[in-house]
């Protein structure tokens, strides 16, 4: 038999989920005794049992709030975990901070456990699995925001960047300065590609076919973080190699920076670089790199501030996605091809 839902309990009582799950959470200000009896008459004869994660939520409050990132090591997680805490620390609640290391296993290991400490809600930076997992956390309607990255059939709050525009911004820049054979490196897209990597591998061929270049798949490399270095080789190698080269996030600027100090190659004299993700070191490099900023600081600000509306008023959530834009962080990484004027 399929398990009953909050949603079977709703169409027989011919009331919405949401009348339904403020029943389970005895939250009963405005609604009248006939609904109440209703809904409790149609949980008694289905028999209906809440499942175990809207059981766990209760009325009380922990004053904490999990926050479980994909991968640490981003920039842009830091920048954005720095400024969720300090947010939500100025309103009295704490933070658990945890690291899936992008496996959506270990994430759901990590939702299990923080619902268990009952947080008083969670912001994910999804590793990218099944939706099943948020799915539930949404039927319960548990307090939930996604940065940086959407999971395909979930709708909630999300934050992320224009990762279109990010691109399009770095070819803009590159093309202005007469680059016409334009790199992409991205680490791999992979069955489950995160939001930012395929948004900006689409941005990328958008932009391209947009500059009027002739699109070369050569040019584009999508490959895990130990294989940097050997796209590079297969790039600088071919017969026509490319005079820039565009880092699809931090990560991979990181190893470029790395490839190109090994091997004595000058930048921007040889060979130009923009990298996507304002990382810290990129300003530190000389020369400067010039990178696409996103406002990290910022978008963690906000997905704090909504967790807060989140926590204080369920019911009035309409699930939105904010985009950010981009921003050009001028270095001295990018000049004129060489051999031109």
């Amino acid at each position: 038999m399929k398990k009953l839902t909050i949603e079977d309990v709703a169409q027989k009582a011919g009331v919405s989920k949401s009348t339904v799950s403020q029943f389970l959470n005895k939250r009963f200000k405005y609604m009248s005794e006939a609904t109440k009896n209703r809904i409790a008459e149609v949980i008694e004869e289905l028999n209906y049992q809440p499942n175990g994660l809207a059981r766990s939520l209760k009325q009380n409050r922990t004053h904490m709030v999990g926050i479980i990132v994909a991968n640490i090591d981003y920039s842009l997680s830091i920048q954005c975990i720095r400024a969720i805490e300090n947010e939500l620390q100025r309103h009295g609640i704490q933070v658990i901070i945890c690291n899936s290391d992008e496996n959506a296993d270990k994430e759901n290991t990590h939702v299990e456990a923080l619902v268990a400490r009952q947080v008083d809600g969670l912001i994910i930076f999804p590793a990218g699995g099944k939706p099943s997992p948020y799915a539930r956390l949404i039927e319960a309607e548990y307090p939930l925001v996604f940065m940086d990255r959407l999971v395909e059939g979930i709708t909630t709050q999300s934050l992320l960047l224009d990762n279109e525009m990010a691109v399009k911004t770095a070819i803009k820049e590159l093309t202005g300065k007469g680059h016409e054979a334009i790199a992409f490196l991205s680490l791999p897209l992979g069955e489950h590609a995160i939001t930012p990597r395929k948004e900006r591998m689409s941005g990328y061929k958008k932009a391209i076919e947009e500059a009027g270049l002739a699109m070369n798949d050569l040019y584009v490399c999508s490959v895990p973080r130990e294989a940097i270095a050997s796209a590079l080789d297969g790039l600088l190698n071919l017969p026509q190699p490319p005079t820039a080269l565009l880092a699809a996030n931090d990560l991979v600027l990181g190893e470029i920076l790395k490839y190109a100090n090994r091997h004595s190659i000058t930048i921007p004299g040889q060979l130009s670089v923009i990298g996507i993700d304002d990382a810290e070191f990129a300003r530190i490099y000389n020369p400067a790199i010039t990178t696409i900023r996103q406002p990290a600081y910022e978008m963690g600000m906000q997905a704090a501030k909504i967790m807060l509306s989140l926590i204080e008023d369920k019911e009035s959530a309409v699930p939105i996605t904010y985009r950010f834009p981009p921003a050009l962080q001028q270095g001295q990484s990018v000049q004129a091809p060489p051999g031109t004027k």
